[in-house]
């Protein structure tokens, strides 16, 4: 059961051209968002779809990976695991995010 512990799994599609930043050490982070849609009827018989956008991490080469093929509107399946961390702005405020740290990427479509 360990294996099931903490999984994710997502097919999307990328919002925007990822973010690459290059660590000392010549560790690749790569940084990006998906967005998946289910689409249901409302009470009045009305398709309505609903949009999630959800942050993805990689690291290594998967990274590399991400960085040489993937740009925006490209289909990908995501599997990793949910991660949440905070940090304090520059004003004093704490932001909490919630990410997936992609362990295996599958490129999809075209």
């Amino acid at each position: 059961m360990n294996a099931l512990k903490n999984k994710v799994q997502l097919i999307g599609n990328l919002g925007q051209d990822p973010e690459i930043v290059n660590l000392e050490g010549g560790t690749k982070l790569a940084k990006f968002s998906i967005a998946t849609t289910d689409s249901y009827k409302n009470a009045n018989g009305e398709k309505v779809d609903d949009t999630q956008w959800h942050n993805i991490v990689a690291w290594g080469k998967t990274a590399e990976i991400v960085e040489n093929y993937l740009i925006k509107g490209k289909q990908v399946a995501i599997e990793g695991k949910l991660t949440h961390r905070s940090y304090e702005t520059k004003e004093g405020e704490k932001r909490y995010i919630t990410e997936v740290r992609c362990n295996e990427l599958l490129m999809l479509g075209k």
